[in-house]
């Protein structure tokens, strides 16, 4: 299969790159993917991803240009690294989520609960959560963006629409923060927790997502429902809005066009999943032979590689909150993964407007920046910035 060609980046749309031409087909799975002239001679032996915690982009590079489907001992699992092959990978059914993940039934239960009068509660609750954060920090000349905005804005969306007590925030962004949410309907403390509040709600409902939730569905089905939500407004959609948020905050040119014309937000979102999203590897477990990966072996889809394929993206190194096409890939690609898309989606753009509203001034501080210590999950630990 031909590899998708790219297009010149920046507000003003440059001419399509041509397609090289291929001189040998390189090995993949039932998927073909080309070997192009003029390619460097294959290093000896396949890397591991073990070797490349800090810095893992030179190993990516390896990795789509020699070893696009390799299998990695060190790391247990199958590598695929290209965008094409990674986009195909999340979408095939023969690779499947593996045990732990948010069960496909609630998720998708979820998704189809979150319109219309859940979806505008949903929605509500981003937006006043953010400027809620917003505005305390308002009060300071220097914050954290990570440990106070970020960290929180995703849990407090969860209680502000659920309608939950504002007293167990710290309880529910613990659960958030520990998976919960992912085995939600397997732990009885979420059970518990909810029993009594979903009790009232049928008695008397609002206007809270819980009460819309609650309808003609069971108490065990509701609390698959909140620990599916929960797990949307965890660890990852933090990680992803603290890497949006830098991402613009290190070019603040494209933040005051943003500032100026918010309808761009989306796109620069989705150019931030693309250069850095927030989990770097996605497992997956084959139920079936795929090509040459055989049935029960786990796969790792590298969207951290496959966002910087130069074959698919014109210099996919820069962050351009204006790129045509950034092929979203996390958040989004795949099954089952709708409410996370969604959640993640609107923290990201109410968060934004809300912090430009708040703080005219906003704009990174000076100081020594931590470097991700972590292969998969790949985000700043530590957002200064200057607020007036």
């Amino acid at each position: 299969m031909a590899r998708t060609t790219g297009r010149a980046s920046l507000p003003r749309r440059g001419a399509e790159r041509l397609p090289r031409e291929p001189t040998a087909v390189l090995c993949l799975t039932d998927i073909l993917v080309t070997r192009t002239a003029g390619t460097p001679a294959r290093p000896p032996g396949p890397p591991s991803l073990r070797t490349a915690v800090r810095d893992p982009y030179p190993l990516y590079r390896v990795l789509r240009t020699h070893y696009p489907l390799v299998y990695d001992e060190p790391f247990g699992a199958w590598l695929v690294s290209r965008y094409d092959d990674v986009r195909a990978a999340l979408a095939d059914p023969r690779l499947v989520a593996l045990a732990g993940d948010a069960p496909p039934e609630a998720a998708r239960l979820l998704d189809r609960a979150l319109r219309g009068p859940a979806l505008a509660a949903l929605t509500a609750a981003v937006e006043r959560g953010a400027h809620v954060l917003a505005r305390r920090l308002a009060t300071r000349e220097e914050a954290d963006l990570v440990a106070e905005f970020c960290d929180w804005l995703p849990t407090a969306t969860a209680v502000a629409a659920l309608g939950l007590p504002y007293e167990e925030t710290a309880r529910v962004h613990r659960w958030c923060r520990t998976g919960l949410g992912h085995a939600g309907s397997g732990r009885p403390e979420l059970g518990a927790f909810l029993r009594p509040l979903t009790a009232r709600r049928r008695a008397h409902p609002g206007g809270d997502l819980l009460s819309v939730l609650c309808t003609a569905r069971t108490d065990e089905t509701v609390t698959k429902l909140v620990g599916t939500l929960l797990g949307a407004a965890g660890e990852t959609t933090a990680r992803a809005l603290a890497s949006f948020l830098a991402n613009l905050l290190d070019h603040p040119g494209q933040l005051a066009v943003l500032r100026a014309r918010p309808e761009l937000t989306a796109g620069a979102w989705a150019e931030s999943l693309r250069r850095d999203p927030p989990l770097h590897v996605v497992l997956r477990r084959a139920v079936e032979p795929v090509g040459a990966i055989p049935a029960g072996a786990t796969v790792a889809c590298l969207l951290g590689a496959a966002g910087r394929d130069p074959d698919r993206f014109t210099d996919p190194d820069r962050y351009d909150a204006f790129r045509p096409d950034p092929g979203p890939l996390a958040h989004g690609t795949g099954r089952h993964t709708s409410s996370d898309a969604l959640l993640a989606r609107l923290t990201a753009e109410h968060g934004l407007r809300a912090l430009l509203a708040a703080l005219p001034g906003l704009r990174r501080a000076e100081g020594a920046r931590t470097a991700p210590e972590d292969l998969v999950r790949r985000s700043p630990k530590i957002l200064r910035v200057h607020t007036r």
